[in-house]
């Protein structure tokens, strides 16, 4: 066997008439280990909830082998970061967040209302949530663009308070973040940034913090009402334990591409796509889905060629050879799709001689870069979406991180006596029947001097007297 048939499997499914179930089964994914990070993780949660900035402290100690000395960066130290930024550097950053917030401002639902009848409205405002603890992930690389993707949005819903946390660097004495996602922060206009990673700056969002130390004051950090950010397993599972404590975007697993192509795209543009998706971690997912068994092969040797070139080709290595990465082949473009929806991928890439026709037909997707020009980094740093999206096939049933992830949707009811008039009778009927009399005798009191008087008064007799009326004033 050829270096180019290992370095990543293949998923043939020619032929084979799958049902649902099954076409879900044989989709490539990352093996989590849930269970056994849960048991990791309800300890942290308990320590922080219990012993606050103390235990920060310890686990940044033992999990980054830092320790810091603020916990909450200072003010003085966002500002140095900012005016310290490469100017290049700074640019780039600058064009994402101005590019991100106009699609932003566009996302924002307007409220609205509906009339049913004279004197019966019901209105839906849009409310931002009050306050929320963006998460921005460390390990492996650095993220400023997480900053953007986080904090854009909750400003454009009008969130007033908003807090980011991010692992703390050995790099330095202090412990402090990656000046650059300091920099961003300070650009944005973010002052509460903590350098607190993992489990436990997910525990320290959702319980709140006490301080331990001076410099952290008596509280070090007030709980959020809601949680958005990726992270890796730990933050995941943490995020899934807190949730209902406090609200959460999702449950973000390893990053995964997959690529919808035909006999039309370029071997080396789908190759090095694959490539840049692998480079994040070892689990990261890289899919070719395709009906032509040319491109399959010219794909597989542009990756044996191209891998051993890019700087971080062990890890490359490692995740197209695992079994969240796969070539899958297909009959025709019309189960290409099929595979597609059923893999419901964090990004798609159509590269097809009909694109727009493909993506018609797409419904499960976390982002779809239409085209060989909108390459998954695009969407990464600069198109103006945003790059926090759903994986592991959740986008069969969720979005991605967008301005509604910070709103809430609340009806507002607004009926007068003539609007419940109207409709007492059948209220009465609808309660009744559910043998919640009370209900009933709730709205008949507008109405009536004594609906519980059942001596003086027959309450279906008193409903179907405001019925009567009411007919006779519509037949006026």
């Amino acid at each position: 066997m050829s270096a180019q048939d290992t370095i990543i499997g293949t998923i043939d499914l020619r032929g084979r008439q799958l049902n649902r179930a099954q076409l879900l089964d044989a989709m490539p994914r990352a093996q989590m280990g849930v269970s056994e990070a849960s048991d990791l993780v309800k300890p942290i949660l308990s320590a922080v909830k219990e012993h606050g900035a103390a235990a920060l402290r310890d686990y940044a100690e033992k999990f980054d082998h830092v320790r810091p000395k603020n916990l909450r960066i200072p003010a003085a130290t966002l500002q140095e970061a900012a005016r310290n930024l490469d100017p290049a550097v700074r640019a780039a950053i600058e064009e994402s967040i101005e590019r991100i917030r106009k699609v932003s401002q566009s996302q924002r639902p307007k409220d609205f209302f509906t009339d049913l009848a004279d004197g019966a409205r019901v209105a839906q405002r849009w409310i931002p949530v009050e306050r929320v603890g963006l998460y921005v992930p460390g390990g492996k690389a650095v993220y400023p663009s997480s900053v953007i993707m986080n904090v854009v949005p909750a400003q454009a819903a009008g969130v007033t308070s908003i807090a980011v946390t991010t692992p703390p660097s050995r790099n330095n004495d202090e412990g402090l973040p990656d000046s650059t996602i300091l920099a961003t922060c300070a650009i944005l206009g973010v002052d509460e940034v903590y350098a607190v990673g993992g489990a436990q700056a997910i525990a320290m969002f959702a319980y709140g913090a006490v301080g331990s130390e001076p410099q952290d004051g008596a509280v070090l950090c007030d709980p959020v009402d809601k949680i958005t950010g990726p992270g890796n397993i730990f933050v995941a599972t943490a995020k899934h334990l807190v949730s209902g404590t406090v609200g959460i975007d999702a449950e973000a697993g390893p990053t995964e591409i997959a690529i919808l192509a035909d006999s039309t795209a370029k071997p080396g543009w789908v190759a090095a796509d694959l490539i840049g998706q692998a480079e994040h971690d070892e689990l990261a997912g890289s899919v070719l889905i395709t009906d032509s068994e040319n491109l399959a092969a010219a794909v597989r040797e542009e990756l044996s060629r191209r891998v051993p070139r890019t700087e971080h080709a062990e890890r490359v290595t490692t995740s197209l050879g695992g079994s969240q990465s796969a070539i899958v082949l297909t009959d025709d473009l019309e189960h290409s799709i099929a595979v597609a929806n059923a893999y419901a991928a964090e990004h798609l890439e159509i590269q097809t001689a009909d694109d727009d026709a493909v993506v018609a037909k797409i419904r499960n997707a976390g982002a779809i870069f239409r085209g060989g020009y909108s390459p998954v980094p695009l969407g990464d740093y600069m198109s103006g979406s945003n790059h926090v999206l759903p994986t592991g096939g959740t986008a069969r049933f969720t979005s991605g991180l967008g301005v509604h992830t910070f709103l809430k949707p609340v009806e507002v009811i607004e009926y007068d006596e003539a609007g419940l008039k109207a409709i007492a009778a059948k209220i009465n009927t609808f309660a009744v029947t559910e043998d919640l009399p009370a209900h009933g005798e709730s709205v008949l009191s507008r109405f009536v001097e004594d609906p519980y008087n059942k001596e003086t008064l027959d309450v279906q007799e008193t409903a179907a007297g405001l019925q009567d009326a009411q007919n006779q004033g519509n037949a006026a």
